[in-house]
């Protein structure tokens, strides 16, 4: 009997140990499971995290670039307004010194000149014809365009220094056409279409009287040998003093 207890004792309490064996070996099976999961799962976020960054700092480079770029932009779009307000001052003096210093201010002033002019170059000015149009009316700096139409004779070579005394003049001029019209004995025939603007008298300009600016636009253009036509006296007369 005391046999046959003892077997029991011992079957009992391997059974127990066997059963402690198998509940340690699920426990532990459990932690190393939760610990795998633990560990996929820092994985993941760590891969997350690194992704983000990459993506940030992706996204700052480009922003930065961006903020370069449009910032250069705006240094060069700015540098043709620096000191704007000292360029608009120059441009206008230099525009007012042009107007008074290059511009006739009457038709009178521009017969005597190119009496001077054909008188120095030994051309004869045989007539010129004048019209008229208004630029920039009712503005601040309206001229009115003198179109002339002028024949002249004589040699060659004092022709081409009258033209080429045209362009350089003191006074403004556009040649806007230059044409042979003969040649007889030595003697060229020339038409020159040029342009000029008349401005408004500045100072006392205005008080002088047309009479004597015709007198002396008559003298020259007579020493010069030449005549300005009915018609040019016409229009001259009718043109701005």
């Amino acid at each position: 009997m005391t046999t046959v207890a003892t077997e029991k004792r011992k079957t009992v309490a391997a059974k127990e140990w066997t059963e402690r064996a198998r509940r340690l070996g699920t426990l532990r099976n459990l932690h190393i499971a939760g610990v795998v999961v633990l560990g996929l799962v820092n994985l993941y976020l760590l891969a997350h995290m690194a992704f983000a960054w990459r993506a940030a700092n992706s996204d700052n480079a480009a922003a930065l670039a961006d903020q370069t770029i449009a910032m250069q932009t705006a240094k060069i779009a700015r540098q043709p307004l620096e000191g704007l307000d000292g360029k608009l001052a120059q441009a206008t003096k230099d525009a007012d010194k042009f107007s008074k210093q290059r511009l006739p201010f009457s038709t009178s002033d521009v017969i005597g000149e190119l009496g001077a002019l054909a008188k120095k170059q030994g051309v004869k000015l045989i007539r010129v014809q004048y019209g008229y149009a208004p630029v920039l009316p009712g503005a601040a700096g309206e001229l009115t365009e003198a179109r002339m139409d002028a024949s002249l004779s004589g040699d060659y070579r004092p022709l081409v220094l009258f033209v080429n005394s045209l362009e350089r003049d003191k006074m403004f001029f556009v040649i806007t056409g230059v044409t042979l019209t003969g040649q007889q004995s030595g003697t060229v025939g020339l038409r020159v279409r040029l342009t000029t603007y008349l401005r408004s008298p500045v100072g006392t300009e205005g008080s002088e009287t047309g009479s004597s600016e015709k007198s002396a636009a008559g003298r020259d253009g007579a020493a010069a040998g030449g005549a300005v036509d009915g018609a040019a006296g016409a229009s001259a007369a009718g043109g701005r003093r």
